[in-house]
């Protein structure tokens, strides 16, 4: 659930902290693999529909951005990681123990609009770490859309990694076949009961003015057209992207990725990305983590329904690798992703990639958009 800092106090990048956020993934896909598997195997908005909603985010560090919403009857505010790469909404319940000190709690029995399912959960995280609790419908409110009835886990037992997050718990904004709670996404509830005048999110990630648009896209922060590609297996934002070059040189084409807000950096298999790395003479440092001078970021491009979009040195440096500062490790990271059943993709475009964009995800015409940022 967590994007822990990857860096500690020195300002150098923490090489076990990679490998620990890539770990977290790994799980993460698992699972919703598991559920897109199992699950495909065979009212009023607060504001008026036409208006549209937007969410400012809190930037940690460009390592994870957080917004809140409202739950139940009288609202109950919370702050919570929007992750496309996952489904379900999950927050701490008021019945968890001293491991939710610090984070607000949800307590159901506050809530007027709250009912209980009666069904257990249980998710698996990094290094075996787990949340255990209950499912209960409740109104949850989305930049100022209301969707009634959403399902929901209320946490009773969580990992003791759940103590060092700054948001109080996560929403997934994938697709359904994704979802451990057999249930919608809350912007797929929002849809569904046509709160929202457009059945399209928006997100900028940046260190400053992020912003999660609810119902359409904010024009003041992009330029240009967008450039669509289609969502190619519903489930998670999957797409087919045409290449990912360095220094003008198309190094991998015609890749199978996903698009994901919830992943700091950008994952390939081991295979593609040495071949990226291999072009600019990069030291791997451990196995898929590469590291170059700081002073010598490549220019990457990642091309997209015909459009290439280029990864600034800033996004691409992910920081230095030790307190002398010469060497930094590169935004893009090996990864064995041949496992995930569900999907076969080869990429995950995590934030390395998306703080260079304006992307909006349309459910109604199930596509990705994206656009050169203002």
């Amino acid at each position: 659930m967590k994007k822990s800092t990857l860096k500690i106090a020195d300002g150098y990048v923490d090489l076990a902290s990679i490998r620990a956020h890539i770990s977290s993934k790994e799980v993460k896909l698992q699972r919703g693999a598991a559920a897109f598997e199992r699950n495909t195997g065979v009212a009023s908005p607060i504001k008026r529909v036409g208006a549209l909603g937007s969410d400012s985010l809190i930037d940690d560090a460009n390592n994870s951005w957080y917004g809140t919403i409202q739950v139940g009857t009288p609202p109950q505010t919370f702050s919570v990681v929007f992750d496309t790469g996952s489904s379900d909404l999950f927050l701490p319940g008021s019945s968890c123990d001293a491991i939710c000190s610090g984070h607000k709690l949800y307590n159901p029995n506050s809530s007027s609009s709250s009912e209980s399912l009666g069904k257990a959960f249980k998710m698996t995280y990094a290094d075996n770490a787990t949340v255990t609790g209950n499912l209960y419908k409740d109104t949850v409110s989305l930049a100022g859309f209301k969707a009634t009835a959403q399902t929901l886990g209320v946490a009773s037992n969580t990992s003791s990694s759940f103590s060092e997050d700054k948001s109080d718990g996560l929403m997934g904004m994938s697709l359904r076949s994704n979802s451990d709670f057999y249930a919608d996404s809350v912007f797929e509830t929002l849809v569904a009961q046509k709160a929202v005048p457009e059945p399209v999110f928006a997100f900028k990630l940046a260190s400053s003015g992020s912003e999660l648009r609810i119902g359409g896209v904010n024009s003041a922060l992009y330029e240009g057209e967008f450039t669509y590609t289609p969502v190619t297996k519903k489930g998670f934002w999957q797409l087919t992207g045409d290449a990912i070059g360095i220094n003008g040189k198309e190094i991998v084409t015609g890749f199978s990725a996903i698009v994901d807000t919830g992943t700091t950096v950008i994952l390939g298999n081991f295979t593609y990305v040495s071949q990226l790395y291999a072009d600019i003479n990069a030291t791997e440092v451990d196995k898929g983590v590469y590291a170059l001078p700081c002073n010598a970021m490549p220019d990457v491009t990642i091309t997209l329904g015909g459009k290439s979009f280029p990864l600034s040195a800033e996004n691409f440096n992910m920081g230095p690798t030790d307190s002398s500062g010469k060497m930094c490790f590169g935004g893009i990271v090996g990864y064995d992703l041949g496992d995930i059943t569900s999907g076969q993709f080869q990429w995950i475009l995590g934030d390395v990639f998306l703080r260079n964009v304006y992307t909006a995800f349309d459910v109604g015409q199930s596509r990705i958009g994206f656009a050169e940022l203002a």
